[in-house]
């Protein structure tokens, strides 16, 4: 099996794209500005030959039909002297005459209106750069003088040399700085590397980086965030397994013995019974697994949970109509206030749904029981103070201030479901979840004169109604 290389350490690559176009740059810049500078240095030595050349030609002077060079050979050497270079002059008539000078040095005449000319050339084994000068006075003649381009290639040389080395040493300083930075910038990310590698599989704290950027602060946010959001899901896994645990043994433990007592009779009308109260029991056990089920979900769905848009009134009614043959069979007074208008409010629909589910099966369990007059339960929407308010109410005997704050945690019964020995104090609990899940609020209190239990929840700005 071929293993894959290990891949580049971040700061070598972040090191790696900065100075590779940084050194291309600078060869380029480099290059360029090298360039220029020979350019300018030719200006310069071309200028001083132009200027040489232009001192002799004032020196012909014409004898006759002659031209002869009015300077000796020693003030020639004066005019033309190079410690680095050495120089050639020639000095012809028009046509070609030889005046004076080196006869070899010849270069194609200069045609006017052009005055003078450089150009490159070979004269015993040498290259020179030479410069050919036109006058017309006092009769037409051209001064050519040639000099070797030793000069301008030392000078080149260390124009490339002092510009290279310094540059050099700062493109070396400029990689010790970033490479310095690069791993102090990138130090967070080791430590939070470090701290991962640590770190036990059961460990869902929140990680302390010193975050010196605001990307690592970033990623330490995220990091953290999932952390929750995991905690939050383990937690709610261990949460239903505890209640499962907890809750289904009561009404498990009840089956048995009923089921035990029925097998030790011989009578069938007991076995009838029994077998009846162990279909109930069933009934109460899968009815409590459905809502350990739906509070499962509702905590596992807080984090991607999406509000929209729902028809509150359409959904109360669909509530109703499913739970009225029901109220009937206990003979339950079941209706609904406040649904012959649409309303709409930011919910989730099965969130919804499932507040009303509870809150009516609640309403319809407890709610008639101790009741002076005839049983009733309503459910109602109304407008207030700019909100929605949902409401279920039944007139039943309610619930002492200090026992409703209670319901809402799970597992807490009132005193009513305790001796009715139904339910396992997990409706409100649901119902406070998913009032949660969708922003709104939640309160329990009790109805008109202080008789019966009431639950309101009130959905914060909704949208206009349709």
């Amino acid at each position: 099996m071929k293993l894959s290389p290990d891949p580049p350490r971040l700061a070598s690559r972040l090191l790696r794209h900065v100075l590779v176009p940084l050194a291309l740059t600078w060869v380029a810049g480099t290059a360029v500005s090298a360039g220029i500078a020979y350019w300018f240095t030719q200006r310069a030595f071309d200028r001083s030959l132009l200027d040489d050349a232009a001192l002799l030609a004032s020196n012909v002077q014409q004898h006759g039909d002659l031209l002869e060079l009015g300077l000796t050979t020693r003030e020639v050497n004066r005019v033309l002297f190079d410690q680095v270079e050495t120089t050639y002059f020639s000095v012809r008539q028009k046509d070609g005459t030889h005046i004076a000078g080196v006869r070899e040095l010849a270069m194609r005449p200069v045609e006017p209106p052009v005055t003078y000319r450089f150009a490159d050339l070979e004269l015993h084994g040498q290259q020179l750069r030479a410069v050919t000068l036109h006058r017309d006075e006092p009769v037409p003649f051209d001064v050519v003088v040639a000099e070797t381009t030793l000069g301008r290639s030392v000078v080149l040389q260390r124009l490339a040399v002092f510009s290279l080395l310094p540059q050099l040493l700062l493109l070396g300083m400029l990689g010790w700085w970033l490479h310095r930075a690069i791993r102090s910038d990138l130090r967070p990310l080791a430590q939070l590397q470090e701290a991962l590698g640590r770190r036990s599989a059961n460990d869902l704290a929140a990680i302390h980086v010193e975050a010196t950027t605001h990307d690592v602060a970033t990623l330490a946010a995220a990091l953290n965030a999932l952390f929750a959001r995991l905690e939050r899901s383990v937690r709610a896994q261990r949460e239903f397994a505890g209640n499962v645990a907890h809750e289904l043994r009561t009404p498990l433990a009840g089956i048995r013995a009923l089921a035990d007592y029925g097998l030790q009779q011989t009578d069938p009308h007991s076995w009838r019974e029994q077998l009846e109260r162990i279909a109930a029991s069933q009934a109460r056990a899968s009815r409590l697994v459905d809502q350990l089920l739906d509070l499962a979900l509702a905590l596992e769905a807080e984090a991607g949970l999406k509000l929209e848009a729902v028809q509150l009134d359409a959904l109360v009614r669909d509530a109703v109509l499913r739970f009225l043959p029901r109220a009937d069979a206990s003979g339950v007074d079941l209706g609904a206030v406040g649904i012959d208008a649409p309303c709409t409010v930011q919910a989730d629909a099965t969130l919804v749904d499932g507040i009303l589910t509870n809150l009516l099966d609640n309403a319809l369990r407890y709610g008639s029981a101790g009741a002076d007059d005839a049983s009733a339960v309503t459910v109602a929407i109304e407008h207030r103070d700019g909100d929605v308010v949902l409401s279920v109410q039944d007139n039943g005997p309610g619930l002492p201030d200090d026992v409703q704050a209670q319901l809402v945690h799970r597992g807490r019964q009132g005193q009513l479901g305790q001796l009715l020995g139904q339910g396992a104090g997990l409706g409100l609990a649901l119902v406070s979840q998913y009032a949660t899940l969708m922003g709104a609020q939640m309160t329990l209190g009790s109805g008109p004169a202080g008789r019966g239990w009431l639950c309101e929840i009130r959905f914060r700005d909704p949208p206009a109604a349709a």
